[in-house]
């Protein structure tokens, strides 16, 4: 990896997604629904990052979906997303921007990145943001690393390149298919290291080269070396299937391990089972040793791909995506994770899409490799009748409060941005409260919607900062309403 700077005329998959195939689950069936509610514990809730701040800043282009980015300290609130990004104060005041996502990551402005996504490491004052990178010939991606120690994200950022071609050159491994791309990366830190994980593909054609896996020094680049040591684990399997979304941990505290969680369900038709993983012996990464990786696979509540979702005034659907695995949380000896799932509520007249959620206690050997004894300690559904719910995101505070933010969507509702908690001792969530009311329906021609959303517990650890898609006013949409999408962002007490 080394320390660095128009859209490709190509397609390319974002991530291992399912179709939606009419019949194909109902989902699990759940005997309660969480009611619709206005909001509580709501300390802040601001537009954010809009499709008309992205055409702004992007020559007029419109893209979908906002890939959400959020990340939060020093009172600044950092909001990248497809295509732009804003800097915030805390009340949701501009300190800067919107600009071209790229700018942030010292990239063309015209050239083609996606999937944004970023943290505030408090321990060492540092902010990290990473994103997709595919050059305009398509012979050649990476993961851009932006990283910014001096703790004031309006300063200069210093971008490192991690390569994710892997065809052979430039020190990657020779993969079929390549040269690849390593599609929707996703974040995770501990006291040692940084770690994406990517899913592979070929940039030309169908091949699926499954999870990939980098643990990358955090001293280094905190530090901003010239050469920042990393270790990079590939052909990953589990469950008897290619390994794919492997979502690493946002760690809190000291963790033995950075802990992983992933769905399996390889054929789309449901299943009732996750992966968890674990890197151990993580410090030798800095010096150039290789850590260990190890995984097992755990009993789970039954998950599914989820249905279209309706939405207010139009016949159109919203895409709600598959069942992997969202974001992941370790804290308190626990996993957190969370997903889409098609789900059939009792008294319901129709199968929705919901959120499963899982909370796992892993358990390591004196070989620091996870042991059988791993195990579900609580999980549950997030559902709402009559409704559909989309791209949950969870983050849990020390107090032991959990917090889900999800976009709701419906017959009576249009797109808007919720929330829901559980309180430190219970064991379910609660009434889902609408912190960002849509203004209208999402574009009929336009129904990409997520494809995730991103929760932060605050450094303080009195609140949690979520942020997530939906129906922004009009002053926010496009000037010709196509991709009109916004984002809202919220703070919710714990």
């Amino acid at each position: 990896m080394t320390n660095d700077s128009t859209t490709p005329g190509f397609t390319y998959p974002k991530g291992t997604r399912h179709l939606h195939q009419a019949g194909s689950s109902h989902g699990p069936h759940v005997s309660s629904s969480s009611q619709v509610s206005n909001t509580t514990q709501l300390l802040e809730g601001f537009n954010g990052v809009s499709s008309r701040d992205s055409a702004k800043t992007n020559f007029g282009a419109q893209f979908e979906p906002p890939d959400q980015g959020l990340c939060v300290g020093n009172g600044f609130v950092v909001e990248p997303v497809n295509s732009a990004f804003t800097i915030y104060r805390a009340d949701g005041t501009v300190v800067a921007g919107p600009f071209n996502v790229n700018k942030l990551y010292d990239d063309g402005f015209k050239q083609f990145t996606s999937e944004p996504r970023c943290y505030f490491d408090k321990k060492t004052n540092t902010w990290f943001a990473i994103i997709l990178f595919i050059n305009s010939t398509g012979t050649a991606a990476r993961t851009d690393i932006a990283v910014n120690n001096s703790g004031n994200p309006t300063t200069p950022w210093t971008v490192f390149r991690l390569d994710a071609t892997d065809n052979g050159k430039n020190g990657t491994p020779k993969h079929p298919g390549c040269p690849c791309l390593g599609d929707q990366p996703l974040l995770g830190i501990d006291q040692f290291n940084l770690y994406i994980s990517t899913n592979e593909f070929s940039i030309s054609g169908p091949q699926f080269n499954g999870a990939q896996i980098y643990a990358i020094s955090k001293s280094d680049l905190v530090s901003l070396s010239s050469q920042v040591h990393f270790v990079h684990f590939d052909n990953l399997h589990i469950g008897g299937s290619i390994a794919a979304s492997v979502q690493p941990a946002i760690n809190n505290g000291t963790p033995p391990a950075e802990f992983f969680l992933n769905s399996l369900d390889p054929n789309g038709t449901g299943d009732t089972r996750i992966g968890v993983w674990a890197i151990t012996n993580r410090q030798v990464v800095s010096t150039g040793g290789i850590p260990t990786l190890s995984n097992v696979v755990i009993k789970s509540e039954v998950y599914s791909v989820p249905p279209g979702a309706q939405q207010k005034g139009t016949t159109s659907l919203l895409d709600a995506g598959d069942d992997r695995m969202q974001q992941t949380q370790f804290i308190k000896g626990n996993v957190w994770g969370e997903l889409d799932t098609a789900v059939t509520i009792a008294g319901d007249t129709q199968v929705r899409a919901g959120a499963a959620w899982f909370e796992v206690h892993p358990s390591l050997n004196n070989a620091g490799v996870l042991t059988s004894s791993t195990s579900m300690v609580n999980q549950g559904y997030v559902v709402s009748k009559g409704n559909y719910l989309l791209y949950p995101a969870l983050q849990v505070s020390p107090s032991g409060t959990a917090v889900m933010v999800l976009s709701l969507s419906g017959v009576n509702h249009f797109p808007s941005a919720v929330y829901t908690v559980m309180p430190g001792g219970q064991n379910s969530f609660g009434i889902i409260h609408i912190a960002g009311f849509g203004t209208t329906h999402y574009d009929p021609n336009a129904t990409r919607w997520g494809d995730y959303s991103w929760a932060t517990l605050a450094p303080d650890e009195k609140s949690i900062w979520l942020a997530t898609e939906y129906m922004p006013p009009r002053s926010s949409q496009t000037v010709n309403q196509m991709a009109d999408w916004g984002t809202f962002v919220m703070q919710v007490s714990v």
